[in-house]
């Protein structure tokens, strides 16, 4: 038998290793619980309620972490009052209503306005705040005043608010452009760019973000004022709704709603130091929680994604028309739908479909590993077809079947042509982290938006947060060339 043929046989460890791996880090899975799901026990204690992540001053995220505002601040409190328990779970104002109809979530409450149309869906509580929609510009523009003003110009909405609804709706009488965003950070940075004039927000996100620095003016009287309330999905959790009125009642004669009203929209809070190392040092523990959460998103689904590439990579290799088959499926499917669509589909299709609950965490996991498992696919087809046919027919001539001969022959001489596109595959995966924030992951990325929230420095964060993602990436690049070379060696 050559030597060389003995050389390549002795990497059939590197197989078995990638092999453990992902055992592990499956075990890993279901010993600490990432696949079970995150809502509470059914014994009517303990609500899961959905909110918004970017909605100063009703929801935004502080120094330590923790999310703060007068959504959260009185939820809490009529918890308390109704002594119930919540596990707040920050989605984003549009994935946080399809988590509530997708039955994920008990109750939602971010800032939503009160109208006919929702009740169709929703089940309200009584207003537990009054708002209504104004228009903004920046400081120092003095040409738009009024809305005759906007003629030939676009301004910018959040999508699903109030501000966007009404924004439609006078867009044809005085001619202008409407763009929507998905929070409101964004659509600030709209009008700051200069591609938008002007933003349609509730007041009090306005006057908050105005006494917080944003850069902003009001420069219209506020629109016929909305009421907010607490929703829940129509026919379902009518007790939650009861113990929400009942308790919104009591902290109002108490006097305490006042004080938690009063504690955002009264005199305005201290300036923090927004300079760029200000910034570092305020943010960097939270940072480093989104960075921790991303690192294991891509590490858990990568391992994962290997075991399906070299699955369905042989199925795409194999000489069974079925086999092939399921693996061309498999490819074609995760490849050629976008991730974004994969992410809303796992994680409020299916469970709403079936009737059970999943954790934004599981359906993240399993999100990333099928999409990387379909590119891992034809990375390892690819590196099965690179090894010379010579080798299969000089195996089964020696008698070795053709399984045997795929997994200590083939396998070996294939990862080696396959780790420069494996690693290619591993920092985009850990890039790709950022889409699951639609589902209310709080990974790098979407920290960084909620950290935006509510300091308004966006330049200087996500400059921040750049920088963190190449100091990353760069690190495990060199690590990976690294472990490449002692494997090919």
């Amino acid at each position: 038998m050559p030597t060389g043929w003995l050389r390549r046989h002795s990497h059939r460890g590197t197989v078995r290793a990638f092999a453990t791996m992902a055992a592990a880090a499956i075990l890993a899975m279901l010993t600490t619980g990432l696949l079970t799901p995150a809502r509470a026990s059914a014994d009517g204690e303990t609500y899961t309620i959905a909110t918004d992540t970017t909605f100063a001053p009703f929801e935004f995220q502080d120094k330590q972490g923790n999310f703060v505002g007068i959504d959260m601040d009185l939820i809490r409190a009529i918890a308390e009052d109704q002594k119930f328990t919540v596990d707040i779970k920050p989605l984003g104002f549009d994935a946080a209503l399809q988590a509530v109809q997708a039955n994920q979530v008990d109750g939602v409450i971010a800032g939503m306005s009160i109208t006919d149309k929702r009740k169709q869906v929703f089940d309200f509580s009584e207003p537990y705040f009054e708002s209504g929609i104004q228009m903004a510009v920046l400081k120092t523009n003095n040409d738009v005043k009024s809305y005759e003003d906007l003629r030939g110009k676009r301004v910018a909405v959040k999508n699903g608010t109030q501000g966007a609804t009404f924004a439609n709706s006078i867009k044809d009488k005085y001619g202008f452009e409407v763009v929507s965003f998905a929070d409101s950070s964004s659509m600030f940075d709209e009008v700051k760019t200069g591609n938008s004039v002007a933003v349609f927000e509730d007041y009090p996100v306005l006057l908050y973000g105005i006494a917080q620095g944003n850069g902003f003016k009001t420069v219209t009287p506020k629109e016929e004022p909305t009421g907010y309330g607490f929703a829940v999905d129509k026919g379902r959790n009518a007790d939650l709704l009861k113990k929400f009125n009942a308790g919104l009642d009591n902290l109002k004669k108490s006097g305490r709603y006042d004080k938690i009203i009063n504690s955002y929209l009264g005199e305005g809070a201290a300036k923090d130091d927004n300079s760029f190392l200000g910034l570092i040092k305020s943010t960097y523990p939270i940072l480093l929680e989104g960075l921790k959460m991303t690192v294991i998103l891509t590490v858990i689904s990568i391992t994962i994604a290997l075991v399906l590439g070299v699955i369905f990579g042989l199925f795409r290799v194999s000489r069974s028309i079925v086999l092939r088959g399921i693996g061309t499926t498999f490819v074609d499917i995760f490849r050629g739908t976008p991730l974004l669509v994969q992410a809303f589909f796992i994680y409020f299709g299916i469970p709403s479909a079936l009737g059970f609950q999943m954790s934004a965490l599981t359906a993240g996991i399993i999100t990333l590993s099928l999409n990387a498992g379909a590119y891992m696919t034809e990375i390892v087809r690819g590196g099965i077809q690179s090894v010379d046919k010579g080798q299969m027919e000089a195996a089964r001539s020696l008698g070795i079947g053709y399984l045997p001969t795929m997994r200590k022959v083939i396998l070996p001489q294939a990862i080696r042509t396959m780790i420069p596109s494996y690693i290619n595959q591993f920092v985009i995966t850990l890039k790709d982290t950022s889409i699951l924030s639609v589902i209310g992951i709080a990974e790098l990325t979407q920290t960084g938006r909620i950290i935006i929230a509510g300091n308004f420095q966006s330049f200087k964060m996500w400059l921040i947060i750049g920088i963190i993602y190449f100091i990353v990436i760069m690190a495990l690049t060199k690590l990976s060339d690294r472990v490449e070379k002692r494997i090919v060696k």
